[in-house]
């Protein structure tokens, strides 16, 4: 043991050069040292906003006078408004129940007669305030913009007091602007994302790293047997969890429930199964937890910044809402959001359903090809 007593340099070299050549043959650790600072760079950098623009906004005109054609291109002129169309008061609520458009503008009649007269007309706003984080600066901007673009035009309206406009905003589905309105509901989505992932990515893994794998590739079941029969465990699971989520969110944060419980116990089913497919799928292509749980965390950090969880969605750019419209919790949150604080049905929910179903049968579909019948 004497000769090993002291710090031998050529000993430390050799151990840190097969360090590095471990690390340089596991690719997806070295892919994830590597990978996962430049994924936070360019998210952060360029596709996380908390202040969004270019909201899709609608306009109720009934004085289609200058003055509210005035106002209407001031709007569009700072950015964080982007006017769709001028339409009427059934159509608009129509659109925000959709969720296509996030503020509808109000001209009442008599508009540009009682500007004209120095009476400060009702302006009124009404806001998806479902999430609240994405209205807020663009409520800012409404405050001051009737003074910059009456004022010249109206020496009367000059001075502070009184405004031009009597600027009324209503928040709709969330009246009081709590966050926790908006935050629960998405958190739902998360803990399922999280929990059913990694959950499954861990099956196959385990049964193959504990020598159990033999006895499933024994039997004649099919690779789609396998995934779904390791699938119905967990989505008991996921309900439970659902469940829990509910009763605390009601009773705790007095979340209100204005849609249908079946409903939304439906497509907690189904984005259960979109989740537990992924999963599945990681499992059946690792080869061991540790390489399922990198893949997992690959595929969490995306959902969970480009999804409209964290941030507003409409605030990403382009690229990012593309690749986010790819993930099913995207959809999800829309869903529940849509479901619980605006009691939506399936006819106005199924441009969000379609896409997590076709994002289940891919998943599916790779995962029975990549379904291994020997260990290799």
């Amino acid at each position: 043991m004497g000769r090993f007593s002291t710090f031998s340099a050529a000993r430390w070299l050799g151990i840190l050069i097969k360090e590095f050549l471990q690390l340089k043959r596991d690719r997806l650790t070295f892919g994830m040292i590597v990978g996962i600072p430049i994924i936070q760079l360019l998210l952060f950098g360029f596709a996380i906003n908390s202040d969004p623009r270019n909201l899709p906004t609608a306009v109720v005109m009934a004085d289609p006078g200058p003055f509210a054609r005035s106002y209407v291109a001031a709007m569009e002129n700072s950015s964080y408004f982007s006017i769709v169309g001028s339409i009427d008061a059934r159509q608009a609520d129509e659109l925000l129940d959709e969720g296509k458009v996030k503020f509808v503008v109000t001209f009442a009649p008599g508009f540009h007669r009682d500007l004209a007269r120095g009476i400060s007309p009702a302006l009124l706003v009404e806001a998806d305030a479902t999430d609240p984080m994405a209205m807020g600066g663009a409520i800012s901007v409404l405050n001051q913009l009737g003074l910059q673009v009456f004022a010249p035009d109206l020496p009367g309206f000059a001075r502070p007091h009184p405004p031009p406009v009597d600027l009324r905003i209503h928040r709709r589905y969330n009246p009081e602007g709590l966050t926790a309105y908006n935050v629960v509901p998405g958190l739902m989505g998360v803990i399922l994302t999280m929990t059913m992932v990694l959950m499954t990515g861990l099956a196959m893994t385990r049964e193959r790293e504990r020598g159990t794998f033999e006895n499933l590739l024994s039997t004649p079941a099919t690779p789609l047997e396998v995934l779904t029969g390791k699938i119905i465990p967990y989505i008991i699971i996921g309900l439970l969890q659902v469940t829990l989520i509910l009763t605390a969110s009601r009773w705790i944060f007095d979340i209100p429930v204005l849609g249908s419980l079946p409903l939304l116990y439906g497509m907690v089913l189904l984005f259960i199964c979109a989740n537990l497919t992924l999963g599945i799928t990681f499992s059946s292509i690792a080869r061991n937890q540790l390489q399922s749980m990198q893949m997992t965390f690959f595929f969490f950090l995306p959902s969970i910044l480009l999804s409209g969880f964290m941030f507003p969605f409409q605030a990403m750019p382009g690229w990012a809402q593309a690749i986010g419209n790819i993930l099913p919790l995207t959809h999800f949150l829309a869903i529940a959001r849509g479901i619980l604080l605006k009691g939506s049905g399936l006819a106005l929910l199924w441009p969000h359903v379609w896409p997590i179903l076709l994002f289940t049968g891919a998943v599916l579909a790779i995962g029975s090809k990549t379904y291994r019948r020997t260990l290799d």
